[in-house]
């Protein structure tokens, strides 16, 4: 009996020792690291995760009982020039709506984990389910710690606050999925911060090492969240290339451009790897431009990055040429034949049912409006999409970019919509690019008469509440407190398919502390406590 209480032990202080630190390799080169998720249409899920080595074939095995994982999926494992990681995707289908499974991975370092699943994922609400839900929605997120975020950036966090990444973790029972349209991680920051010493100094020719280092990081921070929920993510301008769009040293007068930047660290190379968008399901190109459902809502992804294509280029000039810088002043794209996006999201925004979604929300990196026009307004997007979300009824745009939190009014063609968020005939902007990262947030640099609420004192995230085919509520969450410092609910006379409930009673309150993390992750924390402890009392 003791032998045997030894060797459970034994096994037990061996998952234990090679628990991951963010950004380091493990001991075990396969490993699965980075778990995510992402739908896959209603009855689909593609589940990712990282290894340090090739897997031959990446199997996921799942099921509705935790304890009976007798189905399994499988899928391929990538990699790309200067990547340290392998990423492996498996795409699972013929799933039933709406319903928690229970999944593992290939290699999963735990005890007997053919008969427990430590992860679990919900699939996606049926089309025309007035179920009231909650998004996240986080935009220009970095590497949080002393490998990102520094304590002197402007709305410095304390150590009495919790990051970003922490308080999404908290609350991740309490939304259905998060959403990040672009800025992820910020590696390309690597060089910036080597010349703010705050980062070792490594030669350029090695910079890819500390490139990966904080994409990895990231990617290890986000597995409490993107293990559980789908990571439903978009194209921000630090996705392009490794610069950060052109970096210089004022001590040397040296300045860094696009060209320090190695095979694979080029025109979104590691965020189109990485990552496995609804693209195919939704007639989208890749991580770029997409669409899926979930229960009332529409949900959009643009790229305002590559591809804008429409009224932007004349017909005799080359847009689209591999290589060339395109209207926002990144050298990279395209992904999409001319005008091919234009042309995607005007059919996706026609083809909507709005009996069945009433909602639609459109998210994109940049900001069309914004208290700091000359420092990130897109003007090229206003030009591509602000016709098609007038004339298709767009209820919500979502950006961030310019680094602060602000809720705008309603607006058509730069001017406030006179029926505010009473029934408005113009989409809904808001701006929150105050998720938190190395440089901190921006100042605010106007009062547009269309603005309504801005802030760049604190980081938070945005809280997306669907109470029914009429009511929306957004809240902005203060990362460091689980506070919310502003709220507002758009109301819109939408055809319903089913009948509205009454707004009043649904959940549009704060966060509720009680959403403190997955109920599979604690049930598995608790199993392996009891039985670690009845094999201590077997040992003594």
């Amino acid at each position: 009996m003791r032998s045997f209480a030894l060797t459970v032990l034994a096994v037990a202080s061996s998952a234990l020792a090679q628990i991951n630190v963010p950004g380091q390799v493990p001991l075990n080169p396969v490993e699965p690291l980075q778990h995510r998720l992402a739908y896959a249409g209603a009855t689909g899920m593609t589940v990712s995760w990282n290894t340090y080595e090739q897997i031959s074939e990446p199997t996921v095995y799942y099921g509705t009982n935790s304890w009976n994982l007798t189905s399994f999926a499988t899928g391929t494992s990538v990699t790309y020039a200067s990547s340290l990681t392998w990423s492996n995707h498996v795409k699972i289908t013929g799933l039933t709506p709406d319903t928690l499974y229970y999944y593992i991975v290939s290699h999963t370092n735990c005890y007997n984990c053919s008969e427990l699943a430590p992860y679990t994922f919900t699939t996606s609400r049926e089309t025309g389910d007035y179920t009231p839900f909650t998004v996240a929605v986080a935009v220009d997120l970095g590497v949080m710690g002393a490998t990102g975020l520094s304590d002197t950036s402007a709305g410095a966090i304390t150590v009495n606050d919790s990051t970003t990444i922490q308080s999404l973790a908290r609350y991740v029972e309490g939304f259905d999925f998060l959403w990040h349209p672009g800025d992820i991680a910020y590696a390309d920051y690597w060089l910036k911060e080597q010349i703010h010493k705050y980062l070792p100094w490594v030669s350029v020719d090695q910079g890819y090492k500390v490139y990966n280092m904080l994409l990895n990081t990231f990617y290890d921070e986000m597995q409490p969240i993107t293990a559980l929920k789908p990571y439903m993510v978009g194209p921000g301008n630090h996705e392009a290339n490794c610069d950060n769009a052109g970096t210089t040293d004022s001590a040397t007068n040296i300045s860094y451009t696009v060209d320090i930047c190695i095979e694979g660290q080029r025109n979104f190379t590691g965020f189109r790897n990485h990552f496995r968008m609804p693209s195919a399901e939704s007639g989208g190109v890749e991580n770029f431009w997409y669409s899926f459902d979930h229960g009332m809502v529409h949900f959009v992804q643009i790229s305002t990055e590559t591809d804008l294509g429409h009224g932007l280029v004349g017909p005799d000039e080359p847009f689209g040429v591999e290589g060339n810088f395109d209207s926002v002043g990144q050298d990279a794209g395209p992904f999409g034949t001319k005008n091919e996006q234009y042309n995607w999201l005007q059919q996706d925004l026609a083809s909507v049912d709005r009996t069945k979604t009433p909602w639609i929300v459109v998210a994109g990196h940049r900001p069309f409006y914004a208290a700091n026009p000359e420092g990130g307004v897109c003007l090229e997007c206003i030009t591509a999409f602000e016709p098609l979300f007038l004339q298709y009824n767009v209820d919500l745009v979502l950006a961030g970019h310019v680094h602060f939190y602000e809720r705008n009014a309603p607006i058509r063609n730069g001017t406030a919509d006179p029926n505010e968020l009473n029934n408005p005939s113009s989409p809904w902007y808001i701006l929150n690019g105050a998720a938190g990262h190395y440089d901190g947030l921006d100042p605010i640099e106007g009062s547009p008469d269309y603005s309504r609420y801005v802030q760049n004192s604190t980081y938070g995230w945005s809280k997306l509440t669907f109470h029914n085919c009429t009511h929306l509520t957004h809240d902005f969450v203060a990362s460091g407190n689980g506070t919310v410092l502003d709220t507002a609910t758009l109301y819109k006379n939408h055809t319903c398919a089913a009948p509205a409930s009454n707004v009043t009673g649904t959940n549009s309150s704060a966060p509720s502390s009680d959403h403190s993390g997955s109920a599979s992750l604690k049930a598995s924390s608790v199993l392996f406590a009891v039985v670690l402890a009845t094999v201590l009392m077997v040992a003594l």
